[in-house]
C-alpha cells in the first residue's frame, strides 16, 4: 500500500512539473478561460534570435497558475541566463506586475520598466517553487499514513523555502559532490534490504529548468525515503503487536536533507541511518552471502531421497549448502563436497526450529518439503524481517548491557560485543507474550514477595476459590483487602513463584527477570510457559555479574531466608528484551528460531515479502 501511495506522490510531482513548464494544453483548456481584466501570471521570454527581442504575454487563471510570492528585484546578471536560453522560458511574475501590450517593446528587456524586468527567481528555483506548491497541495488518503505523507511533503517544501528554493544538489546543470556521494549510496540501498522503487534515483539528462528541477526534487525525495526507511519508518511496531513498545527514532525530511546535503561524504551519512549494531551488521553480511549464490542452485528444488545424518554422502548436499549460504560458490558435480557434515546439520536444525519441526538436524522428508515448498527466497525474507526489527532497537544500547532474545530463550550480558554471561530463560506463552522493549535495571530483591497480578486472580484463582474456599490458604497465599479490592500475595520462600531473587527495572508492562522453583522447564527445548515475565536459569550467577566487584554468587546466596532484601546495583545496566528469530552467532553461523509470537510473519507481510 505504501508503494502505491508513493507512486501517487510521484504522479503528483510529474503533474506539478507539467504545470510549472507552462504547457499550452493547460492554458487553452475551456475550464481555464483567461480573464481579460486579470494581470498576466507569466512572462514568456523568447530566445535572442531576432534583431529585436519579443516579449509575449499570456494570462492564466489562479487555478492554473502556481502561487508566486513577491520577492526583491533581481540584477541584470541574474536575468542574463534567461536571455541566453535556447528555448522559451516561462518565468512567474509577482502578483503586482502589469504588462501593457500597447507599450513599445524596449530594445533590452533588462533596461525595461522595473515592474516588467523584476524576475522573482532564477529559472530552476522558479520551477522548483511551482512544482512544490502543487506537490504539497495534492490530495492524500485520509489515513494516518496519508497524513504522514502530507507532513513529509510539507517538510520538503519548507526546506527549500528556507533557502529561497535554491537547489541542494545542483551546481548549475551538474550534480555537486554531495549529490554524487548520495547517489552512490542510494544505488546500494538493497544491501540494507531497503526498497526505493517508488522513488527512483533521477538521471540528470535534461538541460531546461523544469527538467533540472525534476532531477533536483527527485533526488531529495530519494534521500528522504532512504533516511526514513533506514531509521525504521517503514513499519509502526505497534501495528505488529501492542506488546512491542520499542519505538525507532525515525529521521525526518528536514534533518536528512540538511545533514546529507551539507556533508562532504553524503553517502556515509545516509549509511549511518541504518543500525550499526553488531547483530544487524552480521545479518546484513549473511544476506549478501545468500545473494552471491548462484540462483539456479540456491533456489532449486531439493529431490527426495533417504534421510541424511552427519557423515553421510549425498548428491543433494551441495543444494542444501547453497540454500543456507554455507559456501561462496556451489556446483552440483561428482567432485563437489557431498558430505553431510555438522555445519550443514546445524543449519538444517535451525531451519527446523523456525518451521516448528523436530530440530534433529537430519534431512528428513518433512524438512525437504519445507525447504522446497513455497517461495525459494524464504530464508532471505526471514533475514530481512529480522534486520527490520533491529531498526526498532535504540541506536545506543550501552557498552555494558543485558539482552534477552525471546525466540532463542536466552539472556546474555554483554561488554561491547563480547558475551560475558549467558543463561537459558523461560518466556511468555503466545497468549501472554513477553513484551518487547528497553529499560534500565537498577536493583534486585532477594526473598521477594509475589504480588499476584489481577488478571491471574480473576482468570485462574477465582474459579478455583469458588470450588474450594481454602484454596489460597492451603497454598500459603496471603489475602489483603484494600478499599474493597482483594490483593493476593505469596510470601518469600522455596515455593514462591519468583524463586529467591528478582531483577527489577520498573516499567509499564510490570514484567521483570526472576528465579523460579520450576527448574525442570529449563531442560525443555521450547520454553514459552510464563505469564509474560522472564524466568532465569542460574539467577545468582547473573546477580554476581550485574552487582559487580565485591559481590560473589555465594555472597548473594547468603541473603536467602527472612524478609525481602533490596540490593541496589552500583551501576544501572540497560536491558533490552528483543525478538530475533534469525541471528548470527560469534562463529559466523546463521541461526534460525521458531517464530513463536508470529512477529516475523507479520513483518514480512507488512514489507510485501513473499516468504
Amino acid at each position: 500500500m505504501y508503494a502505491r501511495r508513493t507512486t501517487q506522490a510521484a504522479a503528483c510531482l510529474t503533474f506539478a512539473l507539467a504545470l510549472a513548464s507552462g504547457g499550452s494544453g493547460f492554458a487553452q483548456d475551456a475550464a481555464h478561460e483567461p480573464d481579460a481584466s486579470a494581470p498576466p501570471a507569466f512572462v514568456v521570454v523568447m530566445p535572442d534570435e531576432a534583431p529585436a527581442p519579443v516579449i509575449a504575454t499570456e494570462t492564466l487563471t489562479p487555478e492554473a497558475a502556481p502561487v508566486v510570492a513577491a520577492v526583491p528585484e533581481v540584477s541584470a546578471a541574474e536575468v542574463a541566463p534567461v536571455q541566453q536560453a535556447e528555448t522559451p522560458v516561462v518565468v512567474p511574475l509577482p502578483p503586482e506586475v502589469t504588462v501593457d501590450l500597447a507599450a513599445p517593446v524596449p530594445s533590452n528587456p533588462v533596461q525595461a520598466d522595473a515592474k516588467v524586468a523584476a524576475v522573482p527567481l532564477a529559472p530552476v528555483p522558479a520551477a522548483l517553487k511551482a512544482a512544490l506548491a502543487i506537490y504539497v497541495a495534492a490530495d492524500v488518503p485520509r489515513t494516518s499514513a496519508g497524513q504522514a505523507l502530507r507532513r513529509q511533503r510539507e517538510a520538503v517544501a519548507a526546506a527549500y523555502e528556507a533557502r529561497s528554493f535554491a537547489p541542494l544538489w545542483l551546481d548549475g546543470e551538474a550534480w555537486n559532490g554531495a549529490a554524487k556521494s548520495a547517489i552512490a549510496r542510494l544505488e546500494r540501498a538493497g544491501d540494507d534490504a531497503l526498497d526505493l522503487r517508488a522513488t527512483p534515483i533521477p538521471a540528470l539528462g535534461s538541460q531546461d529548468p523544469q527538467g533540472l528541477a525534476a532531477s533536483e526534487l527527485g533526488l531529495s525525495e530519494a534521500v528522504v525515503s532512504y533516511a526514513r526507511e533506514a531509521s525504521g519508518g517503514r513499519i509502526d511496531p505497534r501495528s505488529i503487536s501492542s506488546q512491542i513498545t520499542s519505538y525507532p527514532e525515525v529521521v525526518g525530511p528536514a534533518r536528512s536533507l540538511a545533514e546529507v546535503s551539507a556533508s562532504a561524504d553524503a553517502g556515509a551519512v545516509l549509511a549511518a541511518y541504518n543500525p550499526g549494531h553488531h547483530g544487524y551488521v552480521a545479518l546484513r553480511d549473511k544476506l549478501a552471502e545468500l545473494r552471491r549464490e548462484k540462483p539456479a542452485v540456491a533456489n532449486s528444488r531439493i529431490p527426495l531421497g533417504p534421510d541424511l545424518k552427519v557423515g553421510m554422502k549425498d548428491m543433494r548436499v551441495p543444494l542444501i549448502r547453497a540454500r543456507f549460504g554455507l559456501d561462496q560458490a556451489v556446483e552440483v558435480t561428482q567432485s563437489g563436497d557431498l558430505v553431510y557434515d555438522t555445519r550443514v546439520a546445524e543449519a538444517v536444525a535451525g531451519f527446523q526450529k523456525a518451521q516448528g519441526l523436530p530440530a534433529s538436524g537430519m534431512l528428513t522428508a518433512r524438512t525437504i518439503a519445507a525447504l522446497s515448498g513455497g517461495q525459494p527466497n524464504r530464508l532471505e525474507d526471514e533475514i530481512i524481517a529480522n534486520m527490520e526489527r533491529w531498526r526498532w532497537m535504540p541506536r545506543d544500547m550501552g557498552e555494558d548491557r543485558i539482552e534477552v532474545n525471546i525466540p532463542d530463550y536466552t539472556v546474555r550480558v554483554y561488554h561491547g560485543d563480547t558475551v560475558v554471561h549467558s543463561a537459558r530463560v523461560v518466556v511468555g506463552k503466545p497468549n501472554t507474550p513477553t513484551p518487547v522493549f528497553s529499560d534500565t535495571m537498577r536493583f534486585l530483591i532477594v526473598n521477594p514477595y509475589w504480588n499476584v497480578p489481577p488478571s491471574i486472580i480473576k482468570k485462574e484463582m477465582m474459579p478455583r476459590l469458588a470450588k474450594d474456599p481454602t484454596y489460597l490458604q492451603r497454598l500459603g497465599y496471603e489475602v489483603i483487602y484494600r478499599k474493597g479490592q482483594m490483593i493476593v500475595r505469596q510470601p518469600p520462600g522455596e515455593r514462591n513463584a519468583l524463586g529467591w531473587i528478582k531483577f527489577m527495572f520498573p516499567n509499564d508492562h510490570s514484567v521483570y527477570l526472576h528465579d523460579t522453583p520450576s527448574r525442570a522447564l529449563f531442560n525443555t527445548t521450547r520454553r514459552a510457559f510464563s505469564h509474560g515475565c522472564v524466568r532465569v536459569d542460574q539467577p545468582f550467577a547473573l546477580a554476581e555479574i550485574v552487582l559487580g566487584q565485591g559481590w560473589t554468587e555465594a555472597k548473594v546466596k547468603s541473603l536467602k531466608g527472612g524478609g525481602e532484601r533490596t540490593v541496589k546495583m552500583p551501576k544501572p545496566l540497560p536491558i533490552h528484551i528483543g525478538y530475533f528469530s534469525a541471528f548470527v552467532e560469534e562463529n559466523g553461523k546463521l541461526q534460525l528460531r521458531e517464530d513463536i509470537y508470529g512477529y516475523s510473519h507479520k513483518v514480512k507481510s507488512s514489507l510485501g515479502l513473499a516468504g
